[in-house]
This record gives structure tokens, sequence and C-alpha cells, in this order.
């Protein structure tokens, strides 16, 4: 993600002007016969980064904040109900436990329950009625002591929509869990604890999960958002971030050993975006990791996507610190990536093969990728990337590595690096974007002339800027979408060089973002996709296998007459599919001519994308502001004629025989 502190743009030189003309017309000619290249299986992917409360707080089920009272403010997110002498205070055993030092201790004088703790959730908790909830908590209690608790879901007034009982028992630490049901949906409910008897007891790891999670897995993760994932068909999943994986400092940077085993066993940490933004302070942003690295494998697993993990170089964030390791000390950092590589695809006797196997997951995780750093800059990154790989191309040929370029698509900077990295024979280059709608609709031939025999490209990380980077007020709008729609008709054409693409950032909280615009908003209870997600999602779903041409005048079709087009033949569902952006604001007439012996016939299904007002945006009141139709219409023979609606994204698919 960049960071640069960016002038605010003015943005009406990027809004479209309404053509006088009343209707363009453009003669499309696409060569069914000769294609240009396959299409990559990673092609259109999704990129996680927790920013945005994406991870706790969001696909992470987790409904309880600060579970286990490690926030820097120890009793962050939780409010004593307290009218009698009881007492809490927070233990800390660092001696004995580093990765989870603290605890609540409850001394309890009356045997009235009229002493508890109330947690608010993140930004509250959304329960929904008849829903099923599973309470967690780890307890002991000192000799001859017997407290139990009683469990209050209440809502937004205070009223009980659900409770339980837990008596903890024993002098050891010992996870307790019961169920219960909510008998109404709030958005904004809390979980009140009351201690019950008389004496000490300690608790820690105090949870709450839906029942209804993804897949049903326990303490997992939440259900419509990962949906919204499936129903891209992603080709890759990189993960966990952008600027996380570097940190502020290394001390905050991302450790992926740090975040398997057991829940109660993995570190917190402070989250980078908790005060990066000053118009978005977030101090109760932290990192418990219930969502870590086997989590993210195992989501790979669930989409059908490729694993693409990104991690730390040696190197913390060049626009925070700069903080580096010395390039004598960097071997346990290409350790962690060596050690990750035999944890995701050891066998049961390796080390880190066996504790993936412990975790549940006895196969492989098949890692065939992976990127080295992000968004470094300078020589001190290409001295430290040549390490790594130097020592994983000896050990790990098999591995693709991902490189980067910078934070920006162009400038010395950006020149400097892809030089050297062409020099270096990289594998992959991670190009970012954050730009005007009018840079993305005036690049979209980018790539046309990239070296074919060079690296190839990630389109990591992507997304129009309405206003300008990182500002508040950009928007998920219509023209930023559209103007996206037409740059990765590029991406397509340009699929021999370009590999993998992806929209940055995924997921946002309606009410705990720190950056916009992003793909998908949610609130506790509800989420939806943008304009943006739409169209990631249409390119992503008719992806096809293979590239054809689509010519005017042999000539690209990018941008002339405000048309865009790219062609995939897909060879599993003998479909030819066409892919057309209209940002103008006027009906265009596309003349299709297809050469070649593939015969066209039957119906087309053609899918529409559009709005006529190009600010227009989906909300969570309003989600289906912009969203696809489809309809059907025939196709007799290889010359055809489609009128694009104005300000339009539409795939056509053709079956063939």
């Amino acid at each position: 993600m960049v960071l640069k502190k960016i002038s605010r743009w003015i943005v009406a030189s990027s809004l479209f002007v309404m053509p006088l003309a009343a209707q363009q017309s453009s003669l499309i000619n696409i060569n069914l016969d000769k294609p240009v290249a396959d299409v990559s299986s990673t092609m259109w992917g999704v990129f996680f980064e927790d920013i945005n409360f994406a991870a706790d707080g969001g696909l992470y089920a987790e409904m309880v904040k600060n579970r286990s009272f490690e926030f820097y403010q120890p009793l962050m997110g939780w409010t004593e109900l307290k009218n009698t002498k009881s007492s809490l205070l927070i233990n800390n055993r660092q001696g004995n436990n580093s990765a989870n030092p603290r605890y609540a201790q409850i001394t309890v004088f009356d045997n009235d329950g009229s002493y508890g703790i109330s947690n608010s959730g993140f930004r509250g908790m959304g329960v929904k009625k008849d829903l099923k909830y599973h309470f967690y908590i780890l307890a002991k209690q000192e000799a001859s002591t017997n407290v139990s608790l009683k469990i209050e879901l209440v809502d937004s007034l205070g009223t009980v929509i659900g409770t339980a009982s837990l008596s903890p028992q024993g002098t050891e630490w010992k996870e307790y869990a019961v169920d219960f049901v909510s008998s109404e949906t709030n958005s904004k409910a809390k979980l009140n604890l009351w201690f019950e008897g008389k004496g000490i007891i300690d608790i820690d790891m105090v949870s709450l999960f839906p029942d209804d999670t993804w897949k049903h897995r326990p303490k997992g993760l939440r259900n419509d958002l990962v949906q919204l994932l499936a129903d891209m068909k992603p080709g890759f999943l990189r993960f966990p971030g952008g600027c996380i994986v570097e940190g502020r400092e290394l001390a905050t940077r991302y450790q992926w050993k740090k975040t398997i085993g057991k829940i109660e066993d993995r570190q917190m940490i402070v989250n980078r975006w908790n005060t990066e933004f000053a118009h978005k302070l977030t101090p109760d942003y932290f990192q418990t990791f219930g969502l870590g690295f086997f989590e993210y494998f195992q989501l790979c697993e669930d989409l059908g996507a490729e694993p693409l993990p990104i991690l730390n170089c040696g190197m913390a964030c060049q626009f925070n610190s700069s903080e580096v390791i010395p390039l004598d000390q960097l071997d346990p950092y290409i350790q962690d990536i060596l050690d990750l590589i035999e944890f995701a695809n050891g066998n049961a006797d390796s080390e880190w093969g066996k504790i993936r196997v412990a975790m549940g997951h006895p196969e492989p995780f098949h890692l065939k990728m992976l990127g080295v750093g992000n968004e470094q800059w300078g020589q001190q990154y290409l001295d430290r990337l040549k390490l790594f790989v130097k020592v994983l191309k000896e050990k790990h040929p098999e591995i693709t590595l991902v490189s980067d370029p910078g934070p920006s698509p162009d400038g010395e900077m950006f020149d400097f690096l892809w030089t050297n990295l062409k020099t270096m024979k990289a594998d992959i280059v991670d190009e970012h974007y954050y730009k005007a709608p009018k840079w993305f609709r005036e690049n979209a031939n980018r790539y046309d002339n990239y070296d074919r025999k060079g690296p190839k490209v990630f389109a990591g990380e992507y997304a129009a800027q309405s206003v300008a980077i990182a500002s508040p007020d950009n928007k998920n709008n219509w023209e930023c979408a559209l103007s996206e729609a037409a740059f990765m008709t590029g991406l397509e054409r340009n699929g021999e060089v370009v590999r993998m693409c992806s929209y940055a950032p995924l997921l946002a909280h309606v009410e705990g973002w720190q950056w916009t615009p992003d793909l998908i908003w949610f609130d506790n209870l509800k989420s939806y996709g943008s304009a943006n997600y739409y169209v990631q999602k249409m390119f992503s779903n008719n992806k096809g296998t293979q590239i054809l041409s689509a010519t005017i005048n042999n000539e690209p079709v990018e941008g002339k007459n405000d048309l865009f087009v790219s062609v995939v033949l897909d060879k599993v569902t003998k479909t030819v599919i066409i892919k057309a952006v209209n940002t103008s604001g006027v009906a265009h007439n596309a003349s299709f001519n297809c050469s070649g012996v593939l015969k066209l016939s039957g119906l087309a299904n053609v899918t529409v994308l559009k709005n006529s007002d190009i600010g227009a945006v989906n909300t969570m009141i309003n989600p289906s502001v912009i969203k696809p139709t489809e309809y059907q219409q025939k196709i007799e023979k290889k010359s055809f004629e489609l009128s694009l609606e104005p300000y339009s994204f539409s795939v056509i698919r053709i079956p063939f025989n």
C-alpha cells in the first residue's frame, strides 16, 4: 500500500466528457485461429491485507475484542459492571508465557452475582435471531474457590437476548465452552460476564463465535465474506499484505511463525494501521492472528486459489522508519522463508511439516510461489533481494519468486529497479498503481511493448482513486470501476506478460476503515460488493484459456472512440468471450467480424454492468445500485453487431463448435 503523502488532486480533468455525437461505431476484427498466448491460471486473484478491520473484526469471525487482555491498554474493549466491592486485576506472567502473558483475575466478595465485565466487540457485535453462538473461555480457580459464570448477550438497549452458565473447576488452566441461541437480531450487541459465588477466578481467551462460520469450522471465518471471495473464483490469494509485512519498524513486522499453532499461543502485535493516518486513528486495532498462516493456506485450498505469501526481506516500511537488518545478519530472515516452504510442502517427518500435520492438515499445501519484500526500493532492497534469491534458487528452484519495483508505477526509482530486476532475471515483478481514473483509461496499452522474454508482471495492487491517494474522501464510484475495467482489458490482452492481477485493498468495515476505496464493504451483520468488485468478478469468472487478437485496423482496441476490448477463448466450455468497455456517455454500435475455422452459433449470453451516473456507488443501504444484468442474443454468423450502452462494461459469451 502506498503511504506517500500526496496533495489532493484536481479531479475535474479526470471526469468523462459527454460526446456530442448521438452514437459511435467501430468494426472489431477477431482472429479465432491464432491465439496470442495462453491465459495464466492465476490471471485474476485477490489480495488480502489486514487493513480496515479486514481480519480481526472482519474475515475472522471472533466477536470479542481484546479477548486475552493483551492490548496496550489491557481493558480496552472491556467495561466493569460493578455494584459491589469485588475487583479485577490484570496479572502479567511474562516470565512463564511471553506469547500471552496477561490474564484477568477476578476477586468476588459477594455471592449475589452483582459484579461482571462487559465486552463491546468490534464496533458492537452483530448477532442474528435464532442463530447459535459458541462461547469459550480459559479459566482456573484458586483452591477452595467456587465461582461460576453467567454469560449474557444483550442488545444495544441492554435487553438480554441470550444466556448461558458455566462452572469452571480446578486450579489449572482449562478451556470451557457453552452454546446459546440469540432471540433477536442486533448489530450492536454486547457480551456480559457475571460472576457468582465467592473467591478468586482467573480468566483468559474470552471468545464468542457464530455457528454459521465458513464450512462451519469451529472458531473459523465469517461466511458471507468468504462467500463473496469464493464467488470471484480467484486464481490466487496473496497474503498477509502489504505494508503489514514490513511493519512500521522491524519489531512490528509480520512474523508467520508466531501465527501458527494453538490460538492461545499466538503472540498478538499492534496493527500498523492503528495510528498510520491522522484522519482515521484506530487505537483499538491489533492483530491477534486467529487468522494466521495455516488459516490463509486453508482458505486458499477452499477457494481453489494458489497461495502467494509475502515475507519480510529484512526491511521495515521505508515511508516510516527505513529500518534495515545488516546484510551479514539476514540469515534468520532467509531461514524464515525456507521454513515456510517446509511448513507448506514438507512431509510429516520434517520439523515444520510436522507442525502442519499436528494442526490437522496431513497433505502439503502445494506452495509454488512467494514474494520477497513489499514496496521496497533502492539499492538496499536489491542488495538484500540478491541474497534471498541466491539461497532460494539453490534450495528450491521449483518456487517462483515475486520481487517488487517500488511503490509507484513509473519514475526514476521504478526504472532503476526494473532495469536491475531484469538483469537479475527476476521471475515476476509486482507493480502497484493507485492513480486517478483517467490514468487507468490512458494506460490500457501499458504492457503492449513490454519485453515478452523478460520478467513477467504481477499487477499486485491497483485501484482508481476518485480524489487522491489515501484520501478519506475516495469513493468506489462507477467512474473508478469502469476505468479499471478499461485498464484490465489491456492486462488481459497482454496476458503473455501480465500473469497475475489483484485489486487492493480487499475488505473494509464501514465503521472501522482507514483507507478507501475498497473492494468489499461490510458491517457487523451484512456485506456487499462495490462496483469495482463486480468488475473484478466478471473478469475472473470469464478468464478463458487462450488470448485472441482483437483489432481495429490492425491496432489494439484500447480506447479508440472510448472503446476498450479484449477477447479470450475458453477451450473447456467451448466459448469465445468478448469483454467490451464503453467509457463514453453515448451508445456504441460495435460490429464484430470473426475470422477462422471455428463456427459461432446459438445464443450469446451477455452480462452488462452499467450506470448512467459515473458518480454512482453501491452502499450498505442500497448495495445494488451498480450490479450486473443479463440477457441473450442470437448469433447466427461470424459477423454480428452489439449495441454497447453508455458507461458500460459488457461480457459476451458466444458458444462455438
